[in-house]
C-alpha cells in the first residue's frame, strides 16, 4: 500500500522561507513523476511544481524564481523549497506521485502553509 508522508509547512512572514518534504513508501514499482499542488480556501487545487524521474521540472508561473522542487530517487522523497513567500502562497500543499506501471496517482494528506503579510 502506497503511503505519502508530508512534513514541513507552518506559519511564516511574507518574504520568508519554508521547506516541504514528502516521503513515499510501499510501492513495488518505480515512481515516475512527483509533484506539489496547493489549494487555497474557495479555490481549486492547482499545480505548484512537478519533477520527472529524470529531474525535468516544471513550475506554475506564479512561483517561478521563488520555489525549487527536487527529489531523491533513492529515498523516494520529493522536496519543495519555498523562498520569497507571499500572502497569496497561503494554502494547503499536497504531495502527489504518479506510478505509470499501475496508471495511478497518489496524494499526501496535505500540510498547511500560512504566510502573514
Amino acid at each position: 500500500q502506497v503511503q505519502l508522508v508530508e512534513s514541513g509547512g507552518g506559519l511564516v512572514q511574507a518574504g520568508g522561507s519554508l521547506g516541504l518534504s514528502c516521503a513515499a513508501s510501499g510501492s513495488a514499482f518505480v515512481i515516475n513523476d512527483m509533484g506539489w499542488y496547493r489549494q487555497a480556501p474557495g479555490k481549486q487545487r492547482e499545480l505548484v511544481a512537478r519533477i520527472t524521474r529524470g529531474a525535468v521540472k516544471n513550475y506554475a508561473e506564479s512561483v517561478k524564481g521563488r520555489f525549487t522542487i527536487s527529489r531523491d530517487n533513492i529515498k523516494n522523497t520529493v522536496y519543495l523549497q519555498m523562498n520569497g513567500l507571499k500572502a497569496e502562497d497561503t494554502a494547503v500543499y499536497y504531495c502527489n506521485i504518479r506510478i505509470n506501471a499501475v496508471q495511478a496517482d497518489y496524494w499526501g494528506q496535505g500540510t498547511q502553509v500560512t504566510v502573514s503579510s
